[in-house]
């Protein structure tokens, strides 16, 4: 096998791998501060579809980490991309939040309830039986069924969350629909990611703390893998999957002289 490329860009998780619970893990300011000075392209990926680039630019940049709006990239972005690749200036039922509202009236998206082209499921803290009811309604209906990210559950400061995944899983039993996922670990996500920021895969690498959304979407794009055993994997998780990361690190701090 040919050596691989130097790392010239790289692709970071941010729950688990940066924050954790809304703390910063120790060593993430200094992996952020070397990436920007290091001129290198960069992206902090979420499947997270709550909020804006510009609110988690905000959120971190309290935090002490310094991401331009520019260099984070979310499930609802991505989402939003695929949309108007497929159907440009389309219609859409959305359960979800500004993070993902936002990004479909940013492509010219008309968000409504009659007809909609897309039933568009996304991250919310407060779903609704009413909307699940219309969502159900209306992909019965005709409308295809789009969702931001497969993940089940989310992290809280209680505990975990039904998160996207769940739901979708709800609505897939009462409609016999399948969702497209637009999130890790759906490749196009880090494909159009990397496109973003002028980035080619064979010399980039993806960090994240899940072996089933970010090591497998780093995988599957062509990318080297990292995973921080700083979230929700641990040791003794990875040897049950049936591929591996390109390494295992402790947390990010680990990383900051790589870049």
């Amino acid at each position: 096998m040919s050596e691989r490329k130097p790392i010239d860009s790289w692709l970071t998780d941010m729950d688990g791998v940066l924050i954790h619970e809304g703390v910063p893990i120790p060593g993430a300011d200094a992996f952020v501060k070397k990436l920007r000075e290091s001129g290198k392209p960069f992206l902090v990926l979420t499947n997270n579809s709550i909020y804006t680039a510009r609110d988690l630019h905000a959120r971190l940049k309290r935090m002490g980490l310094d991401v331009p709006v520019e260099n984070i990239w979310t499930s609802a972005l991505a989402t939003a991309k695929f949309l108007d690749d497929q159907r440009p200036g389309g219609t859409a039922y959305v359960i979800g939040e500004a993070g993902l509202t936002t990004a479909l009236h940013d492509i010219g998206y008309v968000l409504t309830d009659h007809e909609p082209d897309y039933v568009v499921l996304g991250e919310t803290r407060t779903y609704s039986f009413e909307a699940m009811t219309q969502a159900v309604r209306l992909i019965r209906g005709g409308a295809r069924f789009i969702a931001t990210n497969p993940d089940e559950t989310g992290p809280s400061t209680e505990g975990p969350l039904p998160a996207t995944g769940a739901v979708a899983a709800l609505i897939t039993k009462a409609t016999g629909k399948q969702p497209y996922f637009a999130g890790k670990p759906n490749p196009l996500m880090m494909r159009t990611g990397l496109n973003a920021i002028g980035a080619h895969s064979e010399s980039s690498a993806m960090i994240g703390d899940r072996m089933d959304t970010d090591v497998l979407a780093g995988l599957e794009a062509g990318m080297r893998t990292f995973l921080v055993l700083t979230g929700l994997t641990t040791p003794e998780e990875i040897e049950r999957y049936p591929y591996r990361p390109s390494e295992v690190v402790d947390s990010i701090a680990d990383l900051v002289d790589r870049v």
